[in-house]
């Protein structure tokens, strides 16, 4: 081996380090609660929730930064009730969390998804939308791109939501803690659907939801780093240097371009149903994120 190819092999292992990327649901996951709710389909991973249990799974691993995705297939037919959720959630009172939850629907209602952040414990920044095709026809893409500077939620690649870092605005933002990547399917009856008045119809159970092609692209955080509340390590290990450079740092990376701004705007116009940001109702002052934020 000449010595430029030395140097380029360790150059790309010094890029990698840390990134933790597959797709096969046991090498990144694990059952988290009602093992016997679990249907293993070749490649396709099947929750079950019926009158005696939802189900769920966590990551084996924390991260710090990067992209998570899960390819789904929702809960078919009358799903009203019902909630599926794909999030990203740390530990404690204090936590940080990134949430997809899939508000199921009665039949022929178009079904919403609900996004929310929580930064130090506090969440109430719900935002809906109606998606723009049938999710439990088909198998679509959701996922959470996160680093520095931005939180990304993506819909088949499509931007549905952007929440930006205004730390300068004496705004907090979640960049201190490592967060596992969790999914559940549970009954949600007292609020999922058209705010609870209507129930979960138990003679359509079971309900199920469909997963495949599970992906992490993302700084992967020792246990022993990953188990505190916050740590300064995590960001600083999981963040480019001069000996690693981590493709979420990238200067594309620090916000949306063009396309994805005019997909966002696209979204927010055509789709959202809700935005805490416009409820006056709720917050008689405006939410300080949401006067900063561009979109």
């Amino acid at each position: 081996m000449t010595k430029m190819s030395s140097l380029l092999v360790f150059f790309v292992g010094l890029v990698l380090v840390g990134v933790a990327a597959s797709s096969k649901f046991e090498e990144l996951y694990q059952p988290a609660w009602a093992f016997d709710h679990f249907i293993h389909d070749g490649e396709l991973l099947k929750l079950k929730l019926d009158n005696y249990s939802g189900a769920g799974f966590g990551s084996k691993s924390k991260y710090m930064f990067g992209k998570v995705s899960i390819q789904l297939k929702l809960v078919e037919g009358d799903s009203a009730g019902t909630v599926t959720a794909f999030y990203m959630s740390s530990e404690g009172p204090n936590h940080n969390e990134f949430d997809f939850e899939f508000l199921g629907n009665s039949t022929g209602e178009p079904y919403s998804v609900q996004t929310n952040v929580y930064v130090n414990g506090v969440g109430n920044r719900e935002q809906r939308l109606d998606l723009w095709f049938d999710p439990t026809k088909d198998f679509h893409t959701y996922s959470i791109f996160w680093n520095q500077r931005q939180v990304v939620f993506l819909v088949d690649e499509t931007p549905i939501r952007v929440h930006t870092n205004l730390e300068h605005k004496g705004i907090p933002f979640p960049k201190d803690q490592a967060m596992g990547v969790f999914s559940s399917i549970w009954n949600a009856d007292d609020w999922a659907t058209q705010g609870g008045r209507v129930k979960t119809d138990w003679s359509h159970a079971p309900f199920i939801a469909t997963y495949k092609d599970f992906t992490i692209d993302a700084c992967e955080c020792p246990v022993g780093v990953s188990s505190s509340a916050a740590s300064p390590e995590n960001a600083k290990r999981c963040s480019s240097s001069e000996d690693k450079k981590y493709w979420w740092d990238e200067p594309t990376m620090s916000e949306l371009n063009l396309h994805q701004s005019h997909q966002l705007m696209w979204v927010r116009a055509n789709h959202m149903v809700y935005d805490y940001c416009t409820d006056t109702a709720r917050f008689p002052v405006t939410p300080a994120e949401c006067v900063h934020h561009r979109h």
